[in-house]
Order: C-alpha cells, then sequence, then structure tokens
C-alpha cells in the first residue's frame, strides 16, 4: 500500500521542480492524521477479536452435599462433585476465526481509502494556496502597471492632454485591485489553517508554495478505468466475503455440540460391617450431545445472510457508477482546463502586444486611458483565468489518480 501512495504522490508533483516539498507534507499528513490512526486502531482491535473467538465454552463445576443422605450397598452417599465441558462442531473454532478474520480485512479497506483521501485533500488544498499566491502576485504586477500608467496621465494632464478623470479613474482601479489583493490574503490564511489541520499542526504554521506551476505537455498518468481495484470497491468485496463467513459461521453453529463430563459421588462407609466395596466412592464419566431442534433461529440468520449479499452488490454498483461518473468528469475537466490554458497564453500575448502599442502611442501623445484600463482589465482576466485552468488541471489530476491508482 506504500508504494501506491508514492506512486500517487509522484503523479501529484510531476508539474514542478520542489515537487518533494509537496512530497514531504503529504508524509507529514499520513504520519499525524488521527483519522487514519483510528482507522488503524479498528483494525487492530478487530483483528484482535481472532483470539477472543478462538476459545471454547466455559468448563462447568459443580459441588452437591446431600442434606438427606441416600442410602445405598456401599454405604450413605454424602456429596458429589462434577465436571463438564462442551465442544464446538468439528471446524466451528475455525469457522469463527475465519469470519472474523474477513471482518479485519474490510476494515484494513477503510486504512487505504482514508490515505487515498487524505493525500488528495492535502495536495488539492496545496494547489488552492498556489493558486491563490499567483493571483496575489498578478494583482502586485497589474497595480504596479497602473502606478506606471497613473504617472503618464499625469504628465498628460500637465501638458493638456488628459483629463483629472483619467487620473481618479486608474487610481479608483488601483484601489479596487489592492482591494481584490487584500481579500485573496485573508483567503489564503484561511485556506492555510485548512492545510495546517489536515497536517494535523498548528493553524499558523506558514505554507510556502511553489512559485510557479505548468501544464505538461503531456499527462503522465495512464488512465485505466478498470476501477473495479478500487478500495471503496474492494471493500464491498470484502464484505460480501465476510457475509459468506457468516454463513459458513452458522451453519457449523446449527450443528450439534458435544460434552464430556465426570461426576464424582463420595460415600460413606457403612459402620460395623464388612464386605467388598464397602464406602467406595462412585466416578461417573458422562457424554452428552447439545442437537438444535428448533433450528428456526439458524434459518432466519441464513436468508438475513443472503439478503445482505444482495444489498452489497447493489451497494457495489451503486457506488461504481458513481465512480465511473467522477472519473469521466475529472478527465473532462482537465481536458478543458488544458484547452482554457492554452487559450489564456494566447490571449496574455495579444494583450501584451496591444499594451506595447499603448505605450507607442503614448510616445506620439496620442494616449486614450480609455483603452488603458480596457487593456489593463482584459489582461487581469486572462492571466487568472491561466492561473485558474492550472490550478483546475492539477486539482482534476488528484480526483483521477485517487480513482486509477
Amino acid at each position: 500500500m506504500k508504494k501506491i501512495i508514492l506512486i500517487g504522490i509522484g503523479l501529484l508533483t510531476f508539474g514542478f521542480s520542489n515537487a518533494q516539498q509537496l512530497e514531504t507534507l503529504i508524509d507529514e499528513a499520513l504520519k499525524n492524521s488521527p483519522e487514519i490512526q483510528k482507522f488503524e486502531l479498528q483494525y487492530s482491535i478487530v483483528s484482535e477479536k481472532i483470539n477472543e473467538v478462538n476459545t471454547i465454552p466455559n468448563t462447568e463445576f459443580g459441588v452437591g452435599y446431600f442434606v438427606s443422605e441416600p442410602e445405598t450397598r456401599t454405604g450413605a452417599q454424602r456429596f458429589k462433585v462434577s465436571a463438564k465441558q462442551m465442544v464446538p462442531w468439528f471446524g466451528s473454532i475455525t469457522a469463527r476465526e475465519n469470519y472474523v478474520s474477513s471482518l479485519a480485512d474490510a476494515k484494513y479497506e477503510d486504512i487505504v481509502i482514508a490515505k487515498r483521501k487524505l493525500v488528495a485533500s492535502v495536495s488539492q488544498s496545496y494547489y488552492n494556496l498556489y493558486a491563490n499566491k499567483a493571483k496575489q502576485k498578478v494583482l502586485i504586477q497589474n497595480i504596479e502597471l497602473l502606478e506606471t500608467y497613473e504617472t503618464m496621465a499625469l504628465t498628460s494632464v500637465e501638458v493638456g492632454k488628459a483629463s483629472a478623470v483619467d487620473v481618479l479613474r486608474l487610481q479608483m482601479r488601483q484601489n479596487e485591485l489592492q482591494q481584490l489583493k487584500d481579500v485573496l490574503q485573508q483567503q489564503f490564511l484561511a485556506e492555510q489553517t485548512k492545510f495546517n489541520n489536515l497536517l494535523n499542526r498548528e493553524n499558523d504554521i506558514v505554507v510556502n508554495v511553489v512559485d510557479e506551476l505548468v501544464i505538461p505537455k503531456e499527462d503522465f498518468d495512464s488512465i485505466n478505468e478498470n476501477l473495479e481495484l478500487h478500495p471503496e470497491l474492494l471493500k464491498y468485496d470484502k464484505l460480501y466475503q465476510s457475509i459468506e463467513q457468516s454463513e459458513l459461521l452458522n451453519q457449523k453453529e446449527s450443528s450439534p455440540m458435544i460434552g464430556f463430563g465426570l461426576d464424582y459421588i463420595n460415600v460413606e462407609e457403612r459402620p460395623n460391617m464388612n464386605f467388598s466395596d464397602n464406602g467406595k466412592d462412585i466416578l461417573m464419566p458422562m457424554v452428552s450431545v447439545s442437537i438444535p431442534i428448533f433450528n428456526k433461529k439458524y434459518k432466519s440468520i441464513s436468508k438475513q445472510n443472503e439478503l445482505e449479499q444482495q444489498e452489497i452488490n447493489y451497494q457495489k454498483q451503486e457506488r461504481l457508477n458513481s465512480l465511473k461518473t467522477v472519473l469521466d468528469k475529472a478527465i473532462n475537466d482537465r481536458i478543458s482546463a488544458r484547452i482554457s490554458n492554452t487559450t489564456a497564453t494566447k490571449n496574455i500575448k495579444q494583450a501584451k502586444d496591444a499594451e506595447q502599442i499603448l505605450i507607442k502611442s503614448y510616445e506620439t501623445g496620442t494616449i486614450d486611458f480609455n483603452d488603458v484600463l480596457d487593456i489593463q482589465e482584459l489582461q487581469l482576466k486572462f492571466q487568472m483565468n491561466q492561473i485558474e485552468s492550472i490550478k483546475t488541471y492539477y486539482i482534476q489530476s488528484t480526483i483521477i489518480n485517487y480513482l486509477i491508482q
């Protein structure tokens, strides 16, 4: 399972050079997660129950004293000591062990599922932090660009080629972008708290993310839609097998039980008499059989097991259909993210070209600051779209990785 987790991390981090940072953070989350520790303890508890069921019924001991001593030919009976041990039918204890072991196998899948979900959650939160930081960086660049335009506008006002309104509009746009940056900063802190909680550490620990992510030319994960091996579905298989073991155990428990016992009766010697066996104690071995004549209970359990197996099959099919839907959506959303990124890259280049044209226009003294704001707004929109498409690509990759690895 450890190997599977490491492969998954590798696929989540192929997009940037210092991927080791995210891998290290994921390892820390897997190590510190209280949820995973909870499932591991549950697995240990169920596994320990194998020792609990590997027993036979209690040995019965009895002691009786004859208040009215019955007389026999060899003397009066004074007290009686008995011991009895019931033994389950052949294979019953093994059937119990197999049943508990099958429950432990199903519980183990909870650990695998929890680890996969944690890897996906940590990765997605990390990419959210990256996108937030990247957007803040873009906003800072655009604010600085507007400051440059503001200086140009002030110069134009002095020579009568622009009005004070143009300057005010540029300043208001700067204020608007600064507000967006401040809001993003607060959202970053909230996401950082979420991320630190996933790692089960202090909320105020600073999370450093990579400076740049790019969408690779090719997808390095191999899409294999054989979801039958997904742990969420394997768990249903394990539960189905546990019902099979439960039925085998039910059949064994509906079989007779054999008992072995021994009675000892103390006999007092008859006084003033001399004959063989006078006062000889009685020792009586016994064998008993417990037969479930009224076995309606076991028939009912068999019927319940059959119905539960049908229910598990339907649950598995329902979950399989759901996972197929999620996988198909993630694949298509990732393709869409790649398309959006390509378009945004083209648009950003064209916006840069338009910006250069405006700069040259300023040198000839014919700049229109309405065009300046329009181009700046478009450029910011394209930059934000590009960041969002990169984030979407990697988040969808974590979903695909969760489903197919």
